[in-house]
């Protein structure tokens, strides 16, 4: 049988995409050198390095340095990159439709602290009881989440930026924290919009608890939804009444997260909610409207989900920790302040944000981000917008020929494939179908006395690795 049956659309979405991406480089040669690297980053199986993929595409015995200086000199340009990713994501979302984003920030180990942006960071490879640091340098995810499609979404990044920290000391772009890159993440997002003439495209801006923050909320760009998770020890306040002094900001001070699923007459709504393919059972609680002290211009709902109580193999009852969300508030055509989407929307996306978790993961340890060793200022930040870039370039792919909730065929007969395809899997598919259909033949046999044969197929097997070692 044949290993991966292959799909013809895939290496054609494939092509067609990056012939719609050329405005990446302003010379055809350089194009074509870009190209080729897209192609080169599949059959990498090592290190993602410029050596490495040029190993991948057999020049071994041309000068390397013209490949590196497509960073070096900053003739990939990712503006024009992520503004084409941006563009093909509008053909699936509708005008009137929901556009739904999440951020989060990760980290790039170095090597050496003089690389551009490199500084002490905590290390997330150290245990907790141990908490160590390394060098490496941050970066903000702006990624785009795909219309949900049977429970299940994905993360594509559209904007990979640097945010370096002050102590870094960059040289060639200016430190940021968090909340700052993703204010400047959603004004480029809405500028994206007005310039596709969707000035009023409505946006929905998840993310974790680092993004409950005050200069956020303060600056939360007019127009876009933030749903934010929260501290179980938020303070929050009430809005202040009539009978209140007109100068004063805020009212009284309103229970904490903790306070609502500590108190057993909280009144709880429950809503079965389908996420991954499979119904979750959720009891949520909604109160406000309340105000943060420091934002007081912003009006936020306190929304407090739990799981329903269940039972284990031991019989003892037991329930997921309840999650505070805060998200800001709109007022209606009454002048009520309301939720500004409905909830089941809200939990649903709120859940989705992990997507970005996923995405993190699958960059570093199956893409190698970060791999290049490019040590000159500008290559080290562009090198891994690159690697971004091209990973958002293969999931648009994949989700132009399989869909989101349809994963490709798999030759094993132990495992029929997932209800939703991997990156891994994608790769497959696509080294598959580069390299062309072939059938497995089976080298080993399960007669547990024939040990001779067994030799013979074990010297068939090393005399085949040394012939391709040779040629």
């Amino acid at each position: 049988m044949s290993t991966i049956p292959q799909n013809p659309d895939l290496l054609k979405n494939f092509f067609n995409l990056i012939a719609q991406q050329r405005g990446i480089a302003d010379q055809q040669r350089v194009y074509e050198r870009l190209e080729m690297l897209v192609i080169s980053e599949l059959f990498t199986f090592g290190r993602h390095t410029i050596t490495q993929m040029l190993m991948s595409l057999g020049l071994t015995e041309q000068d390397w340095s013209a490949w590196y200086r497509l960073f070096s000199e900053e003739r990939f340009n990712y503006e024009q990159a992520s503004a084409g990713l941006f563009k093909e994501s509008l053909e699936y979302v509708a005008e009137d439709e929901l556009y739904v984003v999440a951020g989060d920030a990760t980290q790039t180990p170095r090597s050496s602290r003089k690389m551009e942006g490199s500084g002490w960071l905590r290390n997330l490879r150290t245990p907790p009881f141990m908490v160590g640091i390394h060098a490496a340098q941050r970066w903000f995810n702006g990624s785009w989440l795909l219309p949900q499609e049977k429970g299940y979404s994905r993360a594509v990044p559209l904007r990979w930026m640097p945010a370096f920290t002050e102590k870094s000391d960059p040289q060639t772009v200016e430190p940021l924290k968090e909340w700052q890159a993703s204010v400047q993440f959603l004004e480029w997002l809405q500028q994206q919009l007005g310039a596709s003439h969707r000035p009023h495209q409505p946006i929905l801006f998840v993310g974790d608890g680092h993004y409950d923050n005050l200069k956020l909320w303060n600056q939360l760009p007019k127009g876009v939804t933030m749903l934010a998770r929260s501290a179980k020890n938020r303070a929050l306040y009430h809005l202040p009444t009539e009978t209140m002094h007109k100068n004063r900001k805020y009212g009284e001070r309103a229970p904490k997260p903790q306070d609502i699923w500590r108190d057993k007459t909280t009144k709880w709504q429950h809503i079965d909610l389908k996420v991954r393919g499979k119904v979750r059972h959720l009891q949520v609680h909604v109160s406000g409207v309340f105000i943060r002290k420091g934002a007081p211009d912003t009006q936020l709902f306190l929304i407090v989900v739990r799981g329903k109580q269940r039972k284990n193999k031991q019989g003892n009852t037991y329930r997921r920790h309840p999650l505070p969300f805060l998200v800001n508030a709109v007022q209606d055509e009454h002048g009520q302040w309301v939720l500004p989407l409905p909830l089941d929307v809200l939990l649903f996306w709120a859940w989705q944000r992990w997507e970005v978790e996923v995405c993190h993961r699958e960059l570093k340890t199956t893409f190698g981000l970060g791999h290049k060793q490019c040590f000159n200022a500008k290559a080290s930040i562009l090198s891994v917008q690159w690697s971004a870039w091209v990973y958002s370039l293969l999931l648009l792919t994949g989700y132009r020929t399989f869909g989101l909730a349809r994963a490709p065929d798999v030759p094993t007969r132990w495992w029929r494939g997932s209800q939703r395809w991997s990156f891994a899997t994608l790769l497959r598919s696509f080294r598959s179908a580069l390299w062309g259909e072939h059938n497995f033949r089976p080298i080993f046999t399960p007669t547990p006395y024939d040990w001779v044969g067994k030799r013979d197929h074990w010297q068939a097997l090393k005399n085949s690795i040394y012939a391709s070692m040779r040629t």
